[in-house]
């Protein structure tokens, strides 16, 4: 029975290859960090990582996780309300609540089971959800799982957002879901817009942090902080795998009869394993950390003005960006291809982002910059990107 699934799977492999879109993995075998080692040994340095704080080799966090582990064990066997839950996830989540100035939080597997978990315990067919036509796969995927009405608006297009609203003022409630910063441009979300059209139209307020959190406000607090926004917005997803350390783990924070309501009926939370005691240590050793200092947040956005500063001296198309993610514009699928391939052969780790990643003719390489980052790795990977830019015609 398998033989013509195979040929179909087979020709459909083969059409992606030959038509540049395959998408290859790269083994690393080192920890994750600023400089890593590659499997055959070779040495690179990492501009495509989500490490935006440079803790995933943090030390703090490596004890902390190795400390609990042997007192706590390794896993929890369970889910959250059979016997998955201990003090230690508790605390976390007591933690994102002050981190993000909300009332309480959920805990979840990923931030993708958070998205996917949100709409559907909370709306129903008469209900709106209203979201930005960048939001992430995550995002999407949840809204599809929910039977509320469905509106869509122009990347972080107010007035387009006001067209919506208006149109689904007939529904019973109304949800506005964005993305903090949208990760393949670098732009951020309008906070202060967006929550004020929705006080003005009576909807509420959903923000995905995961590439925000850590990144932007003065203290790298996420869009909330960025845009005075506290108590203006309903719900914050977000994850523990970008800026606060690189792991597994995702969250939903928000008021605290949604957080009650998702602990009863949200079936990634319902189904899935509790998160291991590990990752909850180190979670929290994260908090504190960021509690002492804003060292590693001050230390990004030096990078990020540097490099992007940079770049766009030598003559490259950069996305604007208020975040860590600096977009290098080469629009053709190959392109993007090549100059990763051949980047990669002068030391720097960096992917080409294509279709269906990006929408078609957008194809670009994605730089993510890290308070890991140090100024010779950053003089390095310029001097890089200048030489094969001008190999490849993308530079004059």
């Amino acid at each position: 029975m398998y033989g013509n699934f195979q040929k179909y799977l087979s020709d459909e492999l083969a059409a992606i290859k030959e038509a540049g879109l395959y998408k290859a993995e790269r083994n690393i075998a080192s920890p994750q960090s600023a400089e890593i080692t590659l499997e055959d040994g070779s040495k690179a340095l990492n501009f495509c990582a989500n490490n935006y704080l440079g803790l995933a080799d943090n030390p703090r966090l490596i004890k902390a996780a190795r400390d609990i582990m042997s007192e706590r064990g390794y896993g929890m066997a369970s889910v959250r309300f059979i016997c998955g839950t201990q003090d230690l996830h508790k605390k976390l989540e007591k933690a994102i609540s002050e981190y993000f100035h909300t009332e309480d939080t959920i805990l979840y597997a990923s931030c993708f089971d958070a998205n996917g978990g949100l709409f559907e315990p909370l709306l129903d067919a008469s209900d709106a959800i209203i979201s930005d036509s960048l939001n992430h796969a995550s995002i999407i995927d949840g809204v599809r799982l929910c039977k509320a009405q469905r509106f869509r608006y122009a990347n972080a297009d107010m007035e387009d957002l006001e067209r919506c609203l208006k149109e689904a003022q007939n529904c019973r409630h109304r949800l506005i879901c964005t993305d903090g910063v949208f990760s393949m441009d670098g732009n951020v979300a309008p906070m202060d817009k967006i929550c004020a059209l929705a006080e003005k139209y009576d909807a509420l307020v959903v923000v995905d942090e995961s590439h925000s959190a850590g990144v932007v406000g003065p203290r790298g607090r996420g869009v909330a902080e960025q845009y005075g926004c506290y108590g203006r917005i309903d719900v914050h997803t977000g994850t523990l795998g970008k800026a606060f350390g690189g792991s597994v783990g995702g969250f939903t924070t928000g008021r605290k009869e949604i957080i009650e309501m998702l602990r009863q009926r949200s079936r990634p939370y319902l189904f899935s394993n509790s998160l291991p005691p590990m990752i909850v240590a180190a979670a929290l050793e994260t908090f504190k950390i960021l509690d002492e200092s804003d060292a590693l947040h001050d230390k990004l956005l030096e990078n990020v003005e540097y490099f992007r500063n940079a770049m766009m001296a030598a003559g490259f198309d950069i996305k604007p960006t208020q975040s860590a993610i600096c977009a290098v514009m080469l629009y053709d699928a190959p392109l993007s291809q090549r100059f990763a391939a051949r980047i990669a052969e002068e030391g720097i780790f960096v992917t080409g982002f294509y279709y269906p990643v990006v929408p078609k003719g957008q194809a670009r390489i994605r730089v993510q910059l890290s308070a890991a980052h140090e100024r010779e790795h950053l003089d390095r990977a310029i001097a890089a990107f200048v030489k094969v830019g001008k190999e490849l015609g993308v530079l004059k």
